[in-house]
């Protein structure tokens, strides 16, 4: 990082989002990241739904503050003709224009991608969605669980027993990702053309892409990965073993250099290296519950420490399964010095910087807004005047 802020590859774009929940304000805010002033619709008095999922943040939920630093609160009733005023005036000064509405709402309010355009042709407008804008399966409700199972996620992770969803919202991320990418080309495209675009991102198609390898594993109508717990479906030994304090590592070998290596330095027995069952990766894999009562058995005789010790011997690659505090306090973000502080209605809380680390400029890391915080401040700016501004929260339409 950078020893001053300088100009950040944002500055000077404003973005408006309707948003609520995951996948637009990941996106939003990693713009706001980069230094686009992100003034995030919210609901007077409640605002996002995102803000009453858990209280675990002192006090604040864990998903809101997340997805949700460096913006701007401002609350409209939308289905105030008042404050439906204000946000059209807000759009027509915006470069981008975000939303993860119900599907058709932003078009029934007048914020759809055709009208605005013609009215505004600078203008991006995203749209995100679980299933698109067209299609069957436009108007079905879609939440991040949902998605896992339509895009095939479910079927190929958790047990040969049970399927298992992420633990984290991976579609919503996904969605998240590609409106962000996609946001970030059209603001390239319109320095080139002078116009803006449609950017119609839909969780499905975002997950989809993600499932790549199964799907083409699984070409042509052969059989899907199977469902294996935490380790690899096709190649073993790759994935968790149990050592004997009860931590768990996680190894993968990818070649028969490796597996001699791991015979010799990890196991203490090369001679198991030429074992006719374990000749060759695909053997391996057929073999591996034989395999597996081998390893459990050296390394139940031995610490976590002395497991990952052996295996960074042998060069083979390795990882202890950390839980959430073991992440807080890794000691690798902590040597890259990846944490700041930012502010929040709960005060001061730590946060990760954004993966990859610029020479040219320094992310934005700016505070989590409270509900409206920002509401006069933004319409001041709009132009209206104190009179205005208690008319419209005489009638809470802010």
């Amino acid at each position: 990082m950078t020893d001053q802020p300088s100009s950040r590859p944002l500055d000077g774009i404003t973005v408006v989002s309707l948003e609520h929940a995951i996948a637009a304000p990941f996106c939003t805010r990693q713009l706001a990241d980069l230094g686009a002033r992100v003034i995030k619709v919210e609901r007077p008095g409640a605002g996002d739904f995102a803000r009453a999922y858990d209280e675990r943040v002192d006090g604040e939920a864990s998903h809101f503050v997340w997805v949700n630093r460096s913006k701007e609160s401002l609350t409209l009733d939308l289905k105030q003709p008042a404050a439906l005023a204000v946000l059209h005036q807000l759009v027509a000064g915006a470069d981008v224009l975000v939303q993860n509405l119900a599907p058709g709402a932003a078009a029934r309010m007048g914020l759809g991608a055709p009208v605005l355009q013609a009215r505004h042709p600078r203008l991006i407008v995203c749209d995100i969605s679980g299933y698109g804008e067209d299609g069957p399966y436009r108007d079905k409700k879609a939440y991040d669980l949902l998605i896992q199972s339509e895009a095939g996620f479910l079927s190929v992770t958790g047990t040969p027993e049970a399927p298992c969803k992420s633990g984290n919202s991976i579609a919503d991320i996904a969605a998240g990702m590609y409106a962000y990418s996609s946001v970030l080309a059209a603001l390239l495209q319109r320095g080139r053309t002078g116009r803006g675009s449609h950017i119609d991102v839909s969780m499905l198609e975002s997950l989809a892409e993600w499932m790549g390898y199964p799907m083409y594993y699984a070409y042509g109508g052969a059989p899907p990965p199977p469902r294996s717990t935490a380790a690899h479906a096709t190649i073993y030994p790759y994935g968790p073993f149990p050592a004997g304090d009860g931590g768990t590592v996680i190894l993968g070998l990818q070649n028969e250099r490796e597996w001699r290596s791991f015979c010799e330095h990890v196991l203490h027995a090369p001679a198991l290296a030429d074992d006719p069952r374990f000749a060759g990766s695909a053997l391996r894999n057929t073999h591996r519950d034989a395999l597996r009562a081998i390893i459990v058995e050296v390394f139940q005789g031995l610490d976590t420490a002395q497991v990952l010790a052996r295996l960074d011997r042998a060069q083979i690659a390795n990882a202890r399964m950390n839980d959430m505090a073991g992440l807080w306090a890794h000691p690798q973000l902590q040597a890259r010095d990846r944490w700041r502080r930012v502010g929040s209605p709960a005060g001061e809380i730590p946060a990760l910087l954004p993966p990859g680390r610029h020479s040219a400029f320094d992310y934005r890391m700016g505070p989590i807004p409270a509900v409206g915080e920002h509401t006069d401040a933004i319409l001041r700016e709009l132009g209206r005047s104190d009179a205005d501004i208690a008319a419209l929260r005489a009638s809470a339409a802010v």
